[in-house]
């Protein structure tokens, strides 16, 4: 009997990035890299490097530092967070596959671990097959094409090329909705209800979605799904966009205009959450949780709380696992002249 070698499958977790550290320096290399992504920011290139590097990057890291200083814990909460959600998901598959050598790793396409060197590390030991999995819900060209981007320009170097499975997004599976709506029940049940619900998405400028990207209605399809899911009316929940920069018109409306607007209308009590995110980051610990709880109390809100992101619920891990299985299944057969014979 001969055996053949397992086919080896390395899966990629992959999300944006976060610095190495929340000091000035850590967060200045981590700016650079992402605002000089042309599929970040679409201003010509020479233009965009001139702004960047005299008026972004001398100024806006101190702030941004001690904002993530804020919400820092051993590490950067992105990246604690995808470790375990790494961790969890070799746990689950590792033992269903006994016919794969699976490797599961995180990768990040903005600072460490980089998607870039993840990459030439795989070129040295050659897999069979490459299944990523961008950790981002809703499509959009400002954070999931990075990725493919990455792999593309990887690709030309390669002469022994791997398979390779993209996972888009997932922005309306059942089990992506049932688990967001779950984590809104359970808040609920602790907490209390709120009179409404607010789902913030991340924005993106809005010629980015009027030249295609297909984020905002993916996202507006995502809001709509979990307040049916939830039974809620109308005047119960609204969607928004938040993180905005510049001063270019982005995709409304905007979290911190509503909110603003809620507190001045009489509204007393808002929970929010923000189905775009798979982990807790800056963006939902800091702006969410903190900025935007002073705007709406501010204008004469009283309650305000953040449900926080589905991290590593159980739900959300049978999710992500569920994505990835439908795709190990389907490599069962595409390798099945690896299995042993006699």
């Amino acid at each position: 009997m001969s055996v053949v070698a397992k086919p080896k499958i390395t899966i990629i977790l992959a999300n944006l990035g976060t610095p190495d550290a929340p000091t000035v320096p850590a967060v200045r290399r981590f700016l650079k890299q992402f605002l000089s992504d042309q599929r970040v920011i679409e201003i010509p290139k020479l233009l965009w490097q001139i702004i960047l590097r005299l008026f972004i990057l001398p100024f806006r890291p101190k702030r941004v530092a001690h904002a993530y200083a804020m919400v820092w814990n051993q590490d950067s909460p992105m990246r604690e967070i995808l470790q375990a959600q790494v961790d969890a998901v070799r746990q689950t598959l590792t033992p269903l596959y006994p016919e794969f050598e699976l490797n599961i790793v995180p990768a990040m396409t903005y600072g460490n671990p980089g998607i870039d060197a993840l990459l030439a590390k795989l070129a040295q030991q050659p897999q069979d097959h490459l299944l990523v999995l961008p950790l981002f819900p809703q499509y959009s060209a400002t954070s999931t094409a990075p990725l493919y981007d990455a792999i593309a320009k990887w690709i030309p170097q390669q002469r022994n090329l791997p398979g390779l499975s993209i996972i888009r997004d997932y922005y309306q599976h059942p089990l992506y909705i049932q688990a967001l709506a779950q984590s809104v029940r359970e808040f609920q049940a602790e907490h209390g209800p709120a009179e409404k619900l607010l789902m913030s998405f991340h924005g993106i400028p809005q010629p980015y979605a009027d030249k295609g990207d297909p984020y905002a209605e993916r996202s507006r399809t995502t809001a709509q799904l979990v307040a049916q899911a939830l039974g809620l009316n109308e005047d119960q929940w609204a969607i928004s966009f938040q993180s905005r920069f510049g001063k270019q018109e982005w995709v409304k409306p905007y979290t911190d205009v509503l909110l603003e607007e809620w507190g001045k209308q009489g509204v007393k009590s808002v929970q929010i959450m923000s189905p775009a995110f798979s982990a807790d980051c800056l963006e939902t610990l800091e702006e969410l949780a903190i900025q935007n709880a002073e705007i709406f109390q501010q204008a004469g809100g009283e309650h305000y709380a953040y449900i926080p992101a589905l991290n590593q619920r159980d739900d959300h891990l049978q999710l992500l696992n569920a994505l990835l299985q439908a795709n190990l299944d389907a490599l069962k057969q595409t390798f099945a002249h690896f299995q042993q014979d006699a």
